[in-house]
């Protein structure tokens, strides 16, 4: 194997691009991930992406060949590696107008889940790392998130509004059972009286029924599942760590029973994969208790084109374009389309049919009859830690 720089995205002399150089040959036994191309598939078992594209913002891009010179040697799988990171705040503002929230907290960089679609995949190359196989297996937990929280719902100045959990990465992917810091930052929020939705595609959520109970009894919890599909094998090649289609419809009838709302996310539709899927999800979320839903189209942005474009060719080569060819026709004519109140539900003929389907199972259904709505009179503020005795 060579690994070869291609493209080069900087100048030497300010008018010519750099010139074509070679690398050293790569040791077959620890290959090095960073380059474009297939990685190889015993390696990557129970993975989503099938490559570790360079980011965005790095100088070159590589890409592996085969140079004749293949050995026949062990490989090591792909191993999770977690690095601590300390950030200075926790709470995340947006003003995004096609989204219900203003702001989120993320415990986690990173998603070991391994959805293949996922859109958060592009940010890992804030981190100079790859939005491939890196975001699923280079992870970031943020222990110091419950400290923080305190810190700033404590700020005089603070108004308090739903906190969403989930809408980066998972907060209950699996990682979370060692440093249980989305259960930290629970009880912070169940403390002050604070609100809190949860988007989440992990059966893991369960563990918490006993905090997210008491909050929703109060008015303060509600908790979203994404359900992809119900194809068991589909799942596993779309979103290989996460919990399967059955656990997650379980989750929601647990949830459900010990009074927690809970809404069904088909999301995301993928044309020709699982749109067909849309109206057996609804039942079988409205069986289990959910009585709210939503969709959303499958999103495209930055790197997760390649991405996606890959998996397709390995998992559904005879689909493959196809499947891109009705995602351009719901993004006007191009692969992904930013536009707020566009880009989550897409446009042209096949969006509309989409969404009018979806509308016509949830209607028939009964979803979305009525919407839960947190209470935020109950705040009260946290105590700031001084380490001062009370004086009586």
């Amino acid at each position: 194997m060579v690994d070869t720089l291609l493209r080069p995205r900087n100048f030497i002399d300010g008018t010519r691009p750099a010139p074509r150089v070679p690398a050293p040959v790569i040791d077959r036994r620890r290959p090095d991930l960073r380059t474009y191309g297939p990685v190889e598939t015993d390696r990557r078992r129970g993975r989503g992406a099938t490559a570790n594209p360079d980011g965005r913002y790095e100088p070159v891009q590589r890409e592996r060949i085969d140079d004749g010179w293949d050995i026949d040697e062990e490989i090591d799988d792909l191993r999770t590696e977690v690095t601590i990171e300390k950030p200075r705040t926790i709470i995340t503002k947006n003003d995004s107008p096609d989204i219900g929230f203003d702001r989120s907290i993320n415990p986690y960089r990173g998603c070991e889940h391994g959805c293949v679609y996922c859109f958060a995949r592009p940010s890992h190359a804030y981190q100079g790392l790859s939005p491939g196989l890196d975001f699923e297996t280079k992870l970031f937990a943020k222990p110091n998130a419950p400290e923080l929280l305190r810190k700033e719902l404590s700020a005089p100045g603070y108004e308090p509004r739903m906190i969403a959990m989930g809408t980066n990465t998972d907060p209950y992917q699996p990682i979370e059972r060692h440093y249980r810091i989305t259960r930290q930052v629970l009880e912070v929020l169940e403390e002050a009286g604070h609100p809190v939705g949860i988007v989440t595609k992990s059966a893991l959520v369960t563990r918490d029924i006993d905090i997210l109970s008491r909050m929703a009894e109060r008015g303060l919890a509600k908790v979203a599942l994404s359900v992809t599909t119900l194809d068991p094998r589909l799942a596993r090649r779309m979103e290989p760590r996460a919990a399967t289609p059955t656990k997650r419809l379980s989750a929601i009838r647990q949830l459900t029973e010990a009074g927690i709302p809970v809404s069904v996310l088909v999301a995301p539709l993928i044309p020709a994969i699982n749109d067909h899927e849309i109206e057996s999800i609804l039942r079988a979320a409205y069986a289990s208790g959910a009585r709210e839903a939503g969709y959303v189209l499958l999103r495209l942005p930055h790197e997760l084109k390649g991405i996606v474009r890959d998996w397709l060719a390995e998992n559904y080569p005879d689909r493959m374009k196809h499947v891109l060819s009705l995602v351009e026709e719901t993004r006007g004519g191009k692969l992904y389309d930013s536009a707020f109140g566009q880009r989550q539900t897409g446009v042209g003929p096949y969006a509309w049919m989409i969404g009018r389907r979806f509308e016509a199972a949830a209607g028939r259904l009964g979803f979305n009859t009525e919407r839960t709505r947190l209470r935020t009179d109950l705040f009260r503020r946290p105590a700031k830690e001084t380490g001062q005795l009370a004086l009586f």
